[in-house]
């Protein structure tokens, strides 16, 4: 699996904005960039590229996931301070009675 990892980052470090998370099209393209003679390997590099290119792409969508999620609850917070700011305090106002 050494052999694979190798071979695989020495491709994506060359030619990374290349790749898909498409298994065929990142085989396709490796029969483009390198002369890999083994069907197998070049089966294991495509699919060694393919799942870091999702791990990667997974990473990115969680990281813009808890930004919105930030955003949002900064945003309830900034509306649950307004309301409460707005809302008048009673006042009660005690009348007393005077006896003639």
């Amino acid at each position: 699996m050494d052999r694979i990892k190798r071979l695989s980052m020495e491709v994506l470090d060359q030619h990374k904005d290349k790749f898909t998370i498409s298994f065929a099209d990142n085989k396709k393209l490796l029969d483009q960039l390198a002369v890999v003679r083994s069907k197998g390997l070049k089966n294991e590099m495509a699919g060694y590229i393919t799942k870091l290119i999702k791990r990667e792409q997974d990473t990115i969508e969680s990281k813009e996931s808890d930004v919105e999620e930030e955003e949002v609850e900064a945003e309830v917070e900034s509306v649950e301070e307004t309301q409460e700011a707005e809302v008048p305090q009673e006042i009660t106002i005690e009348s007393s009675e005077e006896a003639s």
